[in-house]
């Protein structure tokens, strides 16, 4: 398996090492542990543009997870290096969608991929129009 050439940019690459509490009692990675890798990885992929996600919401603007799906491809394992490739899958007027392909060590063994699609709502939990200064951190 190769990485996917039509990735959407900006992206970033977020490294994780899978620890023995994120695996079943047979060593497999949990499958709901990769929400958790794809959160780590948002969070990764905002802080590399210049930008908290606990400054994003200083700012009046939370992005809950309104949809998530995650198809899993090949068992990751306790001490894998996992390398989770993140980017913005698409803009919606009021919600985003990030993208995630999870690949083993050299990147070559595809784990899984999936996506999470965020609303973007104000402190009262309101559907607002996703602000222009948070697309242009992308």
């Amino acid at each position: 398996m190769t990485i996917n050439k039509d990735f959407p940019t900006p992206d970033a690459w977020f490294n994780h090492s899978v620890s023995y509490g994120e695996t079943d009692a047979m060593g497999v990675v949990y499958y709901a542990e990769y929400l958790h890798f794809f959160e780590r990885s948002r969070s990764h992929i905002i802080r590399e543009r210049g930008m908290s996600y606990s400054l994003v919401e200083e700012k009046g603007i939370f992005l809950p997870v309104r949809e998530a799906s995650c198809r899993y491809r090949t068992p990751a394992h306790y001490d894998d290096m996992l390398n989770i490739h993140v980017g913005i899958g698409e803009w919606k007027r009021a919600s985003v969608i990030f993208v995630y392909d999870i690949y083993k060590n050299d990147r070559t063994i595809h784990v899984a991929n999936g996506f999470t699609e965020h609303a973007c709502v104000n402190p009262e939990g309101r559907p607002v129009r996703i602000p222009e200064w948070l697309r242009e951190i992308f």
